[in-house]
């Protein structure tokens, strides 16, 4: 039943099974991370469908100010705003002001997304046409996103994969145990500056670390300027750091390896049984895949949360900015070099090798640089080569309406 009400009444509730629950008596997109930044994004996109009626029916300040105002007007060709809370491959559940429904792409929509990150992602907010008295719903369009956090998919196969979209702000999760690698956490930060979301590093489970401050400066010196929070959901501590950056029309990510936490965190966030947590291996502290999809969850502080599979595979797609915002402090030394060509390799007058001889820079940390360097050169290549056979295949394949003259006997032969 549809509620045109604006207040959000929340009551968590676990029943036998120890689910989560939260009852929302009157929902609105406000608790979805509606603001009235996306209501000239939603304008031109619904102008599309329905331009003079648009005008007409004058919805759009309503729905910025969280009012459910989708009158006859505004649905004349039944195109209203909706954000995906969950990706299960071929459907999304999404989320609107009729409530839960799920999701498919049109036909159209599906053609127009000529690469992989155009296609929707969870987090997305999204133009639907509802079916079946609002069980079902068609995807149109995609609003203009905000923030997009991409990476390669995992295999050889070169492709991008969408982990998050509309993301303000990412939680980099990492435990302080024997999987504890500032080298995977640099990678970790060049995908979230590349995708333009400010990266907060969580270091989780320090109830099971002795000495956190050392923990805590080894990230530091890897991460100047990157807020570092240790937290420990078992004594609660952390947990008001942590909330600083939750409030109503923000959205959060979370991004780890398996076995870092993020389950944990999530139930702890919402204080409730959401997620389910698995122990880790003891010899290495390595953790099973609890979360299989990623999925956006409300918390009751305001805000969303969107929690992603762990990633023990973490390759860069692109590079746009995120290397040099990561080693700032290698690309601030390299400005003193000799040669405004220096590789930091063997040559003379290298600020950056004096800096590791003087033990002002972790050798370490430079070594990683020139991984990062070579694997971001090598991915950009494998992009270009994939991009040419692609616009081989298009051009090569047959021409709109001409028929396949051995179409029907192929189709025998099958």
């Amino acid at each position: 039943m549809r509620r045109n009400d604006l207040t959000v009444s929340w009551s968590v509730q676990g029943n036998t099974k120890g689910e989560y629950i939260i009852k929302m008596e009157y929902e609105s997109l406000k608790a979805f991370g509606w603001t009235a930044d996306w209501q000239p994004k939603w304008l031109s996109v619904a102008e599309k469908y329905d331009g003079d009626r648009l005008k007409e029916g004058g919805y759009g300040a309503e729905v910025a100010d969280g009012v459910h105002g989708f009158n006859g007007a505004a649905r004349a060709d039944g195109i209203e705003p909706a954000r995906i809370v969950a990706d299960y491959g071929q459907k999304y559940e999404i989320r609107s002001e009729r409530g839960t429904s799920w999701a498919a792409l049109s036909g159209k929509a599906r053609l127009r997304c000529k690469e992989q990150r155009s296609y929707p992602g969870v987090g997305d907010w999204v133009a639907v046409k509802m079916m079946n008295e609002g069980d079902d719903a068609v995807i149109h369009e995609v609003l203009e996103r905000k923030s997009l956090i991409v990476r390669q998919a995992a295999g050889f196969e070169t492709k991008e994969q969408v982990i998050a979209a509309n993301v303000d702000t990412l939680f980099i999760v990492c435990a302080l145990n024997h999987d504890f690698n500032v080298r995977r956490i640099e990678r970790y930060l060049i995908m979230a500056w590349n995708s333009g979301v400010n990266p907060v590093i969580v270091l989780s489970k320090s109830d099971l670390c002795e000495d956190v401050p050392s923990y805590v400066a080894e990230t530091e010196m890897i991460a100047p300027g990157v807020p570092i929070i240790s937290v420990s959901a078992h004594l609660g501590i952390g947990r008001e750091r942590l909330e600083a950056y939750v409030s109503p029309g923000t959205t959060i990510a979370l991004a780890g390896s398996s076995g870092s936490g993020k389950s944990t965190l999530i139930n702890w966030l919402t204080g409730a049984e959401i997620q389910l947590t698995q122990e880790v291996r003891e010899e290495d502290s390595r953790g099973r895949h609890t979360t299989t999809h990623r999925e956006l969850f409300l918390l009751p502080q305001g805000g969303v949360l969107i929690d992603t599979p762990g990633m023990r595979e973490l390759s860069i797609w692109d590079n746009d900015g995120g290397l040099e915002r990561t080693f700032e402090d290698i690309e601030h030394l390299k400005e003193d070099c000799l040669f405004s060509d220096c590789q930091h390799r063997r040559e003379k007058g290298c600020a950056v090798l004096q800096a590791v001889q003087d033990g002002t820079l972790d050798q370490k940390r430079l070594d990683n640089y020139h991984k990062m360097q070579r694997e971001i050169q090598f991915q950009m290549r494998k992009e270009r080569i994939a991009a040419k056979k692609n616009a081989s295949r298009s051009s090569t394949g047959p021409k709109s309406g001409q028929r396949d003259r051995r179409g029907w006997r192929r189709e025998i032969e099958e």
